[in-house]
């Protein structure tokens, strides 16, 4: 049996995927490909699951005639969007496909209605291959990283190479992240040696909250008072510093993961971490929280606008934005 597996992006939704792959080669022996952006081929190259992957880099009729090559038994299709209809009316395999409940989520968003079914994206995944006789196992998500990409603890400072925690603070959309100031709040709350995770992007954001907590010799007078108040907080700003897989890494090694809704939360999933999950404009309730892993959720719940978006936005469509500048941060770690 060759299957073929489509989904285009992003981070985040492609790790949800990981559980369809192995399940498909280990109870059905499938030669297993994927189909996926070039950005996103360094998530699955070292999966063992995946014998091929193919990316879409030369535009969809280049692909489509890749992939009629391969003459696929079945095609299933994870993303569910106009062009990968396309490519399964191409190809002309047998296909079963990912129901995204558009209209459910468009009832929520918009009307406030919930009528989002209690079940995780990922076993929504693994349905679409539940006629081929593949059942959901309970091995949770999956993330390899390459020896080569492996992040050795002497590249940290010495005051986190014993334990750290990481904190991802980017996200795709604004209405998804912290402001500035509620990062600076939560690391000190946190109040132990922190690694901050983010793209280049992020770096700014990072350099912010890393001078907040620096040492310098103007603050030496105050060092004493803060050690009986039991400040701990020390940052290392890794935002822009590595790339994906050595994030991977960073987050594979810390005590525990506080992030945003975004793809590194699921990375931190896949490697059965303690995960802090905050939610700004959306919620965990459509299906995409932290998955077989323990996990707080951290969101404000006393809002009649949320969820405003299932994706998000650039800014808060209300203007005040208390989703993230009213969050509690109810938490605690030893």
């Amino acid at each position: 049996m060759k299957v073929l597996i489509l989904r285009f992006s992003s981070i985040g939704d492609i790790v949800l995927t990981t559980p369809v792959p192995r399940a498909l080669k280990i109870q059905k022996e499938a030669e297993v490909h994927y189909a996926t952006k070039p950005a996103f081929r360094g998530i699955l190259a070292n999966n063992p699951y995946i014998d091929k992957v193919y990316v879409l880099d030369q535009g969809i009729n280049v692909l489509i005639q890749q992939l009629k090559a391969e003459r696929y038994d079945y095609v299933i299709d994870l993303h569910n969007n106009l062009r990968t209809r396309l490519i399964k009316l191409r190809l002309g395999a047998k296909s079963y496909a990912f129901d995204k409940l558009n209209w459910e989520k468009w009832l929520w968003v918009n009307l406030k209605i919930n009528r989002m079914p209690n079940v995780h994206i990922v076993d929504r995944y693994m349905e679409t291959v539940r006629a081929l006789g593949v059942k959901r196992d309970s091995q949770g998500l999956d993330y390899f990283i390459p020896s080569q990409d492996e992040v050795p603890m002497e590249w940290l400072p010495e005051t986190h190479r014993k334990e750290y925690v990481a904190v991802a603070i980017g996200a795709q959309h604004s209405t998804k992240r912290l402001p500035l100031k509620r990062l600076i709040e939560l690391c000190d709350k946190i109040n132990k040696p922190i690694v901050l995770l983010g793209g280049k992007e992020d770096a700014a954001t990072g350099e912010a909250i890393a001078a907040f907590f620096e040492q310098t010799t103007q603050s030496e007078a105050m060092e004493e008072g803060l050690k009986a108040l039991n400040k701990k907080t020390l940052i290392f700003n890794a935002c822009g510093k590595f790339n994906l897989n050595q994030s991977a890494s960073l987050v594979k090694q810390a005590r525990y993961v506080f992030s945003h809704d975004t793809g590194l939360m699921h990375i931190a999933a896949a490697f059965k971490k303690e995960i802090f999950s905050i939610w700004g404009n959306t919620s965990p309730l459509l299906g995409m929280y932290p998955y077989q892993t323990k996990f707080t959720v951290l969101e404000n719940n006393k809002l009649s606008c949320r969820p405003c978006s299932k994706i998000g936005h650039d800014a808060c469509p209300k203007g005040h934005f208390k989703c993230m500048n009213e969050l509690v941060f109810d938490f605690y770690i030893p």
